[in-house]
């Protein structure tokens, strides 16, 4: 048995040929060396609803059975909040949804260097300007991308950043952890999406465009056949203000479109974690995640 929140639309969204209808199943499995007494859990496992994207339908189930409750936190991402009191030694959490995305066809005003640099825009977009433990970039790398801009406005100096992180970072699974820097990954040459949007969204601070981190999912198959499950992961991308704001995946060097699906936004992974928790009892075996990604149309 188990029990979990439920976020369902009353108005489907309008299918387009550029649009993809999405679902996807993201299990956590934790394992622990013996009964667990208590856990205190957050998951942010439910898709957003924006211009882009439309979320269908949303569950999070968890098991053992426990009540849960959902809020929006301080960067608007949907949280399942949950705490168990009965022992346990496993913990499994299941987020399912079905989304349909698109690419971003919002058009917005493109603002200068200037405008960038004005006191309100500065105020406005603090927390997204700051560099953070997991962002900041030091000098020199700052002065080569500086560089490789040259005298391109903002709006066309996000695409070249996220182009000169992508010829000089190689993605390559397993060789880095949640806790490598952008720095510590930018020194190494190689890293995951969550290094590689680190590394970027570093950069582009540093030149002066507000930035973001995306913590979503991609569905790997550009040409994925409707009704085939395949086999998903937790992706992350970048998005930066110029007037409005742009998406764009430097891991894989495209825009944001219908493969991807959006859970949440902040200043970097710290803010946007799938899973997070605390627990009493015995120590952790690790965990295991899985993640299905299936076309349905």
């Amino acid at each position: 048995m188990t029990q979990g929140q439920t976020q369902e639309l009353t108005t489907a969204a309008r299918p387009a040929a550029h649009r993809w209808r999405l679902q996807v199943v993201h299990r956590t499995v934790f394992h622990y060396s013996g009964p667990v007494r208590s856990s205190y859990n957050e998951a942010r496992l439910t898709p957003e609803n924006s211009h882009r994207q439309t979320t269908l339908r949303s569950r999070v189930e968890i098991e053992p059975a426990a009540t849960a409750y959902a809020y929006r936190d301080y960067w608007g991402s949907t949280v399942t909040a949950f705490d168990l009191h009965t022992p346990h030694s496993e913990l499994a959490v299941t987020g399912t949804s079905i989304v349909e995305a698109g690419p971003d066809l919002a058009a917005h005003d493109r603002v200068g260097w200037g405008a960038l640099a004005a006191r309100e825009v500065q105020e406005q977009f603090g927390e997204l300007l700051a560099a953070t433990p997991l962002t900041a970039m030091d000098d020199e790398v700052v002065a080569q991308a500086r560089a490789a801009v040259g005298d391109a406005r903002p709006h066309e100096a996000g695409p070249a950043i996220c182009r000169f992180v992508g010829e000089h970072m190689e993605y390559l699974s397993g060789s880095t952890s949640v806790k490598t820097n952008a720095m510590q990954a930018w020194g190494k040459g190689k890293g995951v999406c969550q290094d590689i949007s680190h590394v970027t969204v570093g950069l582009l601070r540093a030149l002066g465009l507000p930035a973001r981190y995306v913590s979503g999912y991609l569905h790997p198959a550009k040409d994925a056949a409707v009704g085939e499950p395949v086999t998903g992961e937790s992706h992350a991308w970048v998005e930066w203000w110029d007037g409005g704001w742009n998406g764009f995946d430097p891991t894989n060097s495209v825009p944001i479109g219908p493969r991807h699906v959006t859970l949440g936004r902040g200043r970097d992974y710290g803010d946007v974690p799938p899973f997070k928790g605390l627990f009493s009892g015995p120590r952790s075996e690790g965990h295991t995640v899985t993640v299905e990604v299936t076309r349905l149309a």
